[in-house]
């Protein structure tokens, strides 16, 4: 590697650090499991069986089940009520129970119309189990082994299912709310299936965990069918470091993290471009609503996301490459379309300000709508991708956001633990944006987004369809009619310095602590409050003071000089006022850096007389700010490594501390005498010295003056 190259990457990483909060405090409260490696991808996605099942669970109270079943089709009804009488006979009373008799793959349990709460599972640990040595995740649970989790199966879960293969669990109700399994806020997991090749769930209600209510770990094949989660600290479903999955009519609401989490799915298309030959995790039918975020993914790889709904969330989707153990990052290859992203605008930060989320998880209210996020983003977005590559968006219906349809932000190698020098900007490149209907709803109405991009600009490869409202930057690279083709390619090591600025501002959320950052939209902060305000009326009054007092110092009687400082003066102004316009498409941080690129300038060309090298100084630092103006508004420069933004920022450090070196210096007005002081001494007169009045020889004598009385001309005044 070039030391040039060498010199970038050691400037982008320690720019990077910037963005570090982003990563490195949600990270303390991301999923935290057990090492696990991906399975062999020799399953297959599992068959729905519909003959009679093998084994049945039930609760005994005929009157509540006559109850539940009261409004069933006749059909369904009467064949719940041959399974009742059979299950009275010889079935089960919980599902824990049934599972622990399972004995050979390719069973079905089937569970009729009632409440699960599983009172055997619920108690806390006792004995050998209440004294398990393990490690303990940040959110301080442990983090236990695969041999722990069989030894004490209800440490963390309500339902535990470990190495049962070809398991079918389905719900014989008419709808999923007909049978209900319900943690009470015990429990991690409500349902863990932990190394369960081929598990099929169906027709079912999870609820209520400090967790996750449906976990799926290790599995190659499983299915996840008309299944309902909700009300959980983290996550509705979790799916993690699995192969050959499906979901299908789920849905999901009220949950602290996502509804929806494919993490570390199977990495099965690393190394390859657009084109690959499956993928490992299908999510289709299903609507995650009311949450945090709709789907999220750290590592979700090779997921194909089509013909869902994700709405009324914080944000509809997030892929990411953020928290460090999992496996299967960089985030790669996730594809999504014809899905409808719309109207994530909740913001459930309040609840963690004021104390509710502090309280414990039964006394929240999550089931009357109380959601407590458990990790820092930015609400009112419709996609979201942290640091991911080679995801394709095409064909999504994306309307009603109040901040943005599309969010992209690298996320560098050293967050997730890996220090390679050429793993550092391995993120965000080749991320597909096209063929989406932008704020518009199927039926045609008008629901606009308030913007359609945010990107910080870094990486390659990336591209937009041309019809996005972008506002920054302004002309985005454009996605060609075939996959890979790009126009306007820009490759950039790092993004934008201000953005930059505000993720790290951003991401200095912690739930527990309920420390919600100041400084951050996120957060509710408006107006001057804003990070990216702050800092543009920072640097311009920071700017207008040292250019008003150069101009009044060396210039002021330059025309050409004051013309130039009073376009400054409005520049700096626009910059202020566009900080403040950050996610609403306009010309005006555009202008106002156009305005200040022509004060540098002109002001550069009028110090030349005096100042040839500062001037000279003062028109690059102008012309790199003409340039950021194009970069932003026009097209983004291509084959430079930074954006113009950065080198302006360097340049104008230096250009301040100049200017005012050049502004306090004192200037020599001419040949006039310095006026003596009264205070000092006369000096004694050498005898020797040659007398300074003296005429010198060969010079003419002066003519002696005129008397004071006399006139210039001879005779005396009248």
């Amino acid at each position: 590697m070039s030391w040039s190259r060498r010199i970038v990457l050691a400037l982008t990483v320690v720019l990077a650090a910037l963005a570090a909060a982003l990563l490195t405090a949600p990270g303390a409260q991301a999923h935290e499991e057990r090492p696990v490696t991906f399975p062999d991808g020799t399953g297959t996605v599992p068959k729905l069986r519909t003959g009679e099942p093998d084994l049945l669970v039930c609760k005994t109270d005929r009157a509540a089940f006559e109850s539940r079943i009261s409004r069933f089709p006749a059909p369904l009804k009467a064949r719940n009520r041959t399974l009742h009488e059979r299950c009275l006979r010889d079935g089960y009373r919980h599902l824990q129970q049934a599972v622990d008799a399972v004995d050979r793959p390719g069973l079905t349990i089937a569970i009729l119309p009632g409440l699960y709460e599983e009172e055997p599972s619920l108690p806390p640990p006792t004995g050998a189990c209440a004294t398990l040595k393990a490690p303990t995740s940040s959110l301080g649970y442990q983090i236990l082994s695969y041999e722990q989790q069989r030894q004490c199966p209800h440490n963390q879960n309500l339902v535990a299912i470990l190495g049962k293969k070809d398991l079918q669990i389905e719900g014989t109700g008419a709808s999923r709310l007909d049978v209900v399994i319900d943690a009470k806020y015990q429990k991690l997991n409500a349902l863990r299936a932990d190394g369960t090749d081929g598990i099929y769930f169906r027709n079912f209600t999870a609820q209520r965990t400090t967790f996750n209510s449906l976990y799926v770990l290790a599995a190659d094949g499983f299915v996840i069918d008309d299944v309902l989660t909700r009300w959980n600290d983290e996550y509705g479903f979790l799916t993690f470091a699995s192969d050959h999955g499906l979901y299908k009519n789920c849905e999901s609401h009220g949950n602290g993290d996502s509804g929806i989490y494919p993490g570390s799915a199977s990495d099965i298309n690393d190394g390859r471009g657009y084109d690959v030959p499956r993928y490992s995790i299908e999510i289709t039918g299903c609507r995650s609503h009311h949450n945090m975020v709709g789907y999220s993914g750290t590592a979700g790889d090779s997921v194909w996301v089509h013909d869902n709904e994700f709405d009324h969330n914080m944000g509809g989707a997030s892929m990411d490459s953020a928290f460090p153990g999992h496996p299967g990052l960089p985030q790669n290859h996730a594809r999504f379309e014809r899905n409808l992203i719309h109207d994530n605008n909740q913001n459930y930060y309040p609840y963690v300000a004021d104390g509710t989320c502090a309280k414990p998880p039964v006394e929240r209210g999550y089931e009357q709508g109380v959601v407590c996020p458990q990790i820092s983003m930015p609400p009112g977005t419709g996609i979201i991708t942290a640091g991911g590559n080679w995801n394709l968006y095409e064909d999504n219906w994306v309307y009603g956001h109040q901040r943005t349809a599309f969010y992209l932000n690298a996320v560098p190698a050293f967050i997730r633990g890996e220090s390679a020098w050429g793993k550092q900007t391995d993120t965000s490149h080749h991320n597909r944006y096209a063929r989406n209907h932008l704020g518009v709803d199927k039926a045609g109405n008008a629901r606009p987004n308030r913007s359609d991009v945010w990107w910080d600009g870094q990486g390659s490869g990336n591209c937009w369809q041309t019809d996005t409202g972008a506002a920054s930057p302004g002309a985005l690279p454009g996605c060609g009619a075939r996959r890979g083709d790009v126009t306007g390619n820009a490759d950039r090591l790092i993004g934008e310095p201000v953005k930059l600025a505000q993720l790290l501002v951003c991401a200095d959320y912690n739930v527990q602590a309920r420390r919600l950052p100041a400084g951050c939209d996120w957060y509710g902060a408006r107006g001057i409050q804003r990070v990216e305000t702050q800092l543009a009326l920072g640097t311009s009054l920071l700017l207008a003071l040292v250019g008003l007092a150069l101009w009044w110092r060396r210039l002021r009687g330059s025309r050409l000089a004051g013309a130039a400082t009073l376009i400054g003066l409005v520049g700096l102004a626009l910059d202020v006022a566009g900080s403040t316009l950050a996610l609403t498409p306009t010309a005006v941080p555009a202008l106002a850096l156009l305005l200040t690129g022509l004060w540098w300038t002109l002001i550069g060309l009028a110090l030349r007389p005096s100042r040839p090298v500062f001037a000279w100084t003062t028109v690059a630092l102008g012309a790199l700010t003409l340039l950021d103006a194009f970069d932003k508004a026009v097209l983004m420069v291509p084959g430079i490594p930074l954006s113009p933004a950065w080198l302006r920022l360097l340049l104008g450090v230096i250009w301040v501390l100049w200017a005012v070196t050049a502004a306090g210096t004192r200037t020599r007005t001419g040949t006039q005498p310095p006026t003596p002081n009264p205070q000092t001494p006369a000096r004694t007169p050498d005898p020797d010295a040659p007398d300074p009045d003296a005429p010198t020889p060969d010079a003419p004598t002066p003519a002696p003056a005129p008397h004071p009385g006399s006139h210039p001309h001879g005779g005396t005044p009248a």
